[in-house]
């Protein structure tokens, strides 16, 4: 199958977040969304064409999803989709494949990532609070996705990292 709108996936589309370490430029995205698109076109699991989508949000986000009812990913095209990625970081200068980020809108509501330690120290400084938007990169369906990637701190797992380190 080919590449489709994300917005033409069902809700239960296996979804994959990929959080980028700094914000592309528009060149960098642009070339970003040609490489994946190319590698997206092409993905297959144990010989199968994957319905596939893709999102691309504040220079910071790639959304990947599948249509598992026509065919599912298999962990060796999953791996694939990750080397892949990652093959991108040095043309990029950033990291797309990361973990232990903390994705949140700053007060002037530019993307911002950092540490869970960090963020956890911004919170004590008042500085994220409950109304913070922060990301949720560990949606697994595009119905997760579509409804709690973006949300206020305090209706996400982040509000335990606020609250965990309260001063008294």
């Amino acid at each position: 199958m080919p590449l489709v709108q994300i917005e033409d996936l069902p809700d239960s589309a296996r979804t994959w977040v990929f959080g980028s370490d700094r914000t592309l430029d528009e060149p960098s995205s642009v070339f970003l969304l040609q490489e994946v698109d190319r590698f997206l076109s092409e993905w297959h699991a144990h010989g199968a064409p994957l319905t596939v989508g893709r999102s691309w949000k504040d220079g910071r986000f790639l959304t990947v999803a599948v249509d598992q009812s026509t065919a599912g990913a298999s962990g060796c095209s999953i791996d694939g989709l990750f080397r892949a990625l990652k093959a991108l970081e040095p043309k990029l200068g950033a990291s797309l494949v990361t973990s232990g980020l903390v994705f949140y809108r700053d007060s002037k509501g530019a993307v911002q990532s950092v540490d869970r330690e960090r963020f956890t120290a911004l919170g004590a400084e008042g500085k994220i609070q409950a109304d913070t938007l922060v990301f949720d990169p560990t949606v697994t369906t595009l119905g997760e996705w579509r409804a709690r990637f973006e949300l206020d701190a305090a209706h996400s797992w982040h509000a335990g990292l606020l609250r965990d380190k309260q001063p008294a």
